[in-house]
């Protein structure tokens, strides 16, 4: 029984593929099988890494390169079933883009269920604050509403501004979490440090497409190396606080 995390959200830049990266990095380095599926017809991530192994990038585009074939699913829906190695984390990356045909996909075949009688099946979903707030629990509802049975892993990030409204300061204390809470399984929220320092630190190292191991042994600065040190062991341990493996 492998488990697997379907990393979806439709509102780009939020921070989607920086979470599949990190869900890739941390099941890695505590010795798990981890492969890794890039389904972003438009920026591809996962498969950009030059350090990831086993990544598999699925064109879902119709041979005129405008349209997503749905029926390009199949590939990755067999590949998913078929595999039965218990040590094996399965990291799916979709991109914005490709939300909605993945869902419906999802949803008419029946995937998760199918899944979910061999494997362990989490749906990752990114919430940000600022202008982006709204459309992110869009996104949350949307896979609350579709998939009432599943596993909801949602991540915070406020590096946008706060998750919350004047009515509802917290993530806690707003409708969508209200009406969909018993269908998250685990809420993870990213750490938020000085935007200057260790917030430039991760848009460079994520701009390179470098894992933290890179950037902690690599040629950075010492102060460098000690913020993503101390920023990975944080992010570490909130995901192993979920529980998703």
């Amino acid at each position: 029984m492998a488990t697997i995390h379907f990393i979806l959200q439709g509102k780009g830049g939020v921070g989607k593929s920086m979470v599949a990266s990190m869900i890739f990095q941390h099941f890695m380095e505590e010795g798990y099988n981890v492969l890794g599926y890039d389904t972003d017809p438009v920026n591809k991530t996962l498969s950009s890494y030059k350090e990831f192994q086993n990544i598999t990038s699925i064109n879902i585009l119709q041979d005129d390169g405008n349209n997503i074939d749905s029926r390009k699913f199949d590939l990755l829906y067999e590949e998913l079933y078929e595999n039965s190695d218990e040590n094996t984390h399965i990291i799916i990356d979709n991109g914005a883009s490709s939300f909605l045909a993945l869902g419906a996909y999802i949803r008419d075949n029946n995937m998760l269920e199918e899944l979910e009688q061999k494997h362990t099946v989490y749906l990752h979903t990114i919430i940000t604050g600022g202008q982006a707030l709204f459309d992110t629990l869009t996104g949350l509802a949307s896979l609350a509403k579709n998939f009432p049975n599943s596993n909801i892993i949602a991540w915070l990030n406020p590096y946008f501004g706060k998750i919350g409204t004047d009515n509802s300061p917290t993530f806690y204390d707003l409708n969508v979490y209200r009406d969909f809470g018993d269908k998250i399984k685990s809420v993870i929220e990213l750490p938020i440090g000085n935007k200057d320092l260790i917030g430039k630190d991760l848009e460079m190292l994520f701009a390179k497409k470098q894992s933290f191991q890179s950037g902690i042994n690599g040629s950075n600065p010492i102060a460098v190396k000690s913020r993503l040190r101390k920023y990975w062991a944080d992010m570490k341990n909130r995901i192993d606080n979920a529980y998703i493996f």
